[in-house]
């Protein structure tokens, strides 16, 4: 199966300078616990999770709403190509240990992204079994 028929199209992103308390806000109205973090050419260079806000600014005694993105958030990031495999995917992201991964189109620009959440709404659900085996694994 191709990824590009499973994965969320077009989703919402952020910049490096982005004011972290907006970035919570929209994880919140989407839904989401990833948000992709681009450059000015829609290119990912990070993505900021509910758990990188957790850990690195409030476990950190840092006020979030002095914080931006780039204090927090993860890079480099892990991302696939729109034309890879639905397993392609699955395996990246049980060997990385990843739920989320940010999918680039031919230019290397953010074009989706795909979710564990994804795996199981596919006839592919023994991939999303696996993949949720790998990343629950201590590392």
């Amino acid at each position: 199966m191709d990824l590009d028929r499973v994965m969320t199209r077009n989703p919402k992103f952020c910049l490096t300078t982005s004011p972290l308390d907006e970035v919570a806000r929209a994880m919140r109205d989407e839904d989401v616990g990833e948000i992709p973090v681009v450059d000015l050419d829609r290119q990912p260079v990070g993505v900021i999770t509910d758990r990188d806000i957790v850990v690195r600014t409030l476990a950190a005694g840092r006020n979030p709403l002095e914080v931006r993105v780039q204090d927090c958030m993860t890079a480099p990031p892990i991302v696939i190509k729109e034309d890879a495999s639905l397993e392609d995917c699955a395996r990246l992201m049980e060997r990385q240990q990843i739920r989320r991964v940010p999918v680039v189109d031919a230019k290397g620009a953010l074009c989706g992204i795909v979710s564990l959440a994804d795996l199981e709404r596919t006839d592919a659900r023994s991939l999303q079994q696996e993949v949720t085996r790998a990343v629950s694994q201590p590392h």
